[in-house]
């Protein structure tokens, strides 16, 4: 189980980078909103935000699959984060695979300034590939706590997310409907790379 880790008052306050990952219905968003929670019940100023674009399961909500939730602020850009951050002490963000690139540098402007960031995400998208700014951010992170999944074809640890459509563009909202969790074994049973998009 992760462990917060403390802060020396006496000094410059520390900032540092947390990263919650691995495929779909493995609990990160679950982790990620424990994580905020404690830091709300220790009186600690939070700010969560995730991208606009996700609206799977509330507008604004940040809500796990079990329906577990906490408020956030939905923004279309990295960059949006900076200029709403404030004066936070943690600043949580989910579903960060959709976020572009820049995230990266925003994320590391904000632990340099002495916040702690917690973020959550795929780290591969539904072909097996590394995911948007996540590989990026588990490489700047003090701590990534990487979660499983059980497979829903043989029970197995499930690390990938299996999507059940032909579909190709590489975001596409969805839950059990459009993906499964897949063990290694299972998923590249039924993928098949020649079916795979040209993106990038």
């Amino acid at each position: 189980m992760f462990i917060e880790p403390g802060i020396d008052h006496k000094s410059k306050p520390l900032g540092w980078v947390e990263v919650i990952c691995g495929s779909m219905f493995s609990g990160k968003t679950e982790e990620l909103i424990r994580r905020l929670n404690r830091a709300l019940i220790a009186k600690q100023k939070v700010e969560i935000f995730k991208p606009a674009v996700d609206t799977r399961y509330h507008a604004t909500d940040v809500v796990s699959h079990n329906e577990n939730s906490i408020r956030s602020t939905p923004v279309q850009f990295a960059h949006d984060i900076l200029l709403l951050a404030g004066n936070s002490d943690v600043i949580g963000i989910d579903e960060a695979q959709f976020f572009d690139m820049d995230l990266v540098a925003v994320v590391r402007k904000l632990a340099n300034a002495g916040k702690r960031v917690v973020i959550a995400g795929l780290d591969m998208d539904f072909e097996g590939e590394p995911f948007g700014p996540i590989p990026r951010l588990m490489g700047v992170a003090e701590y990534v706590t990487k979660v499983r999944a059980v497979c829903m074809k043989c029970g197995g640890v499930a690390s990938f997310s299996f999507r059940l459509s032909d579909a190709k563009q590489k975001v596409m909202l969805g839950e059990q409907d459009a993906y499964e969790a897949r063990c290694r074994k299972c998923f590249y049973e039924d993928f098949d790379p020649m079916k795979k998009s040209n993106q990038t």
